[in-house]
C-alpha cells in the first residue's frame, strides 16, 4: 500500500488553513498513487498553541471529522490525522483514521504523554492497541513520544499490526529516534513503521523532520528531510511475510520468561 507521509507544521492555531493544507497534500499524494497519507501529531490546530488546545478541542466525530472526510472522498485516499479530541470535560492528543471514502475507522488516545507540557493540557488515553483494516493490511495507530516504547510497539505486533502509522511532534535534540530507533522498531517487532512529524520551530518547540516510513527489514524506505515535505513509499504484504519468515522473533518469543518485566 503506497503512503504518504505529512511533514508540516501547518499554521498552528488556524484549522481552516490546516484543513487547506491537508486538502492540498491529499491531491498531492492521491497523483502520486498513495492509498494513505498520514500527517503529524495535533496537526489540525498546531502542538504548541497552550490554552487555545482546550478551547479548540472537538470531540472525534466533530466537524473537524466531517471535513477530513470529505477531504478523502475527494481524493479518495484514507487519512490519519492528530488532533485534541474532547470528551466531556478531558482532553486527549488524539489521532483519527478515516477510509477512502470518508468513514471513521479507527481513533487513538495518547497513552504516553511527553514532558510538562503534554500532562498540563492532556489526559492520556487508556488502549494501548487499536487497529483498522485498510488495503488488506492492519493499521495500527501510535503517537509520537509512544514509538519510544518497546512494549507499544511489540504489542501491536502480537495484535497483528503490518503497518503502524505514528503522527509525530519530535523535536530538537531527539532526531536520533527518527534516524536509528524507527528503523529498529521496524525490525524487531517485524512490521511497517510510517513515522509524519512536524518540522520548524514553533513556541518553545524546535521540530525536526526526518518523517520515515521504515520497513521489517530495518531500512528507511523513505526519510524526508529538515523542511516542509511529502514523501511516499509502499508497505509491501509480500514483502512483510517474506522477512517475518526469515526473522521470527515473534514465533521464537518464550513469554513465560518475562513476567519479571511487568
Amino acid at each position: 500500500m503506497r503512503t504518504a507521509l505529512l511533514q508540516s507544521s501547518g499554521h498552528p492555531g488556524s484549522v481552516v488553513e490546516n484543513l487547506k493544507v491537508l486538502d492540498e497534500a491529499a491531491g498531492r499524494a492521491a497523483a502520486a498513487g498513495a492509498a494513505l497519507l498520514a500527517a503529524p501529531e495535533m496537526f489540525l490546530t498546531g502542538y504548541a498553541i497552550g490554552a487555545d488546545i482546550g478551547r479548540l478541542a472537538q470531540p472525534a466525530d466533530g466537524g473537524w471529522a466531517d471535513a477530513v472526510a470529505a477531504i478523502s472522498s475527494r481524493h479518495g485516499l484514507a487519512i490519519v490525522y492528530g488532533y485534541p479530541e474532547r470528551a466531556g470535560e478531558r482532553v486527549f492528543n488524539s489521532a483519527q483514521l478515516v477510509a477512502a471514502d470518508g468513514a471513521r475507522l479507527a481513533n487513538h488516545r495518547k497513552t504516553h504523554l511527553f514532558g510538562g507540557f503534554e500532562r498540563e493540557h492532556f489526559t492520556p488515553g487508556d488502549q494501548p492497541v487499536v487497529q483498522a483494516e485498510l488495503n488488506g493490511l492492519t493499521v495500527g495507530l501510535l503517537i509520537c513520544y509512544e514509538v519510544e516504547f518497546p512494549e507499544n510497539v511489540r504489542a501491536h505486533a502480537l495484535a497483528g499490526t503490518d503497518l503502524l502509522v505514528v503522527p509525530t511532534a519530535l523535536m530538537h535534540p531527539f532526531q536520533f529516534v527518527a534516524e536509528s530507533l524507527l528503523p529498529t522498531r521496524a525490525f524487531e517487532s517485524q512490521m511497517y513503521v510510517a513515522y509524519a512529524n512536524r518540522v520548524g520551530p514553533e513556541g518553545e518547540f524546535e521540530f525536526v523532520g526526518l518523517s520515515t516510513l521504515a520497513g521489517p527489514d530495518g531500512v528507511a524506505r523513505t526519510r524526508a528531510g529538515r523542511g516542509e515535505q511529502l514523501v511516499v513509499a509502499d508497505a509491501d504484504p509480500d514483502f512483510l511475510a517474506a522477512s517475518r519468515a526469515a526473522n521470527p522473533y515473534l514465533s521464537d518469543r518464550r513469554p513465560g520468561l518475562y513476567g519479571s518485566l511487568v
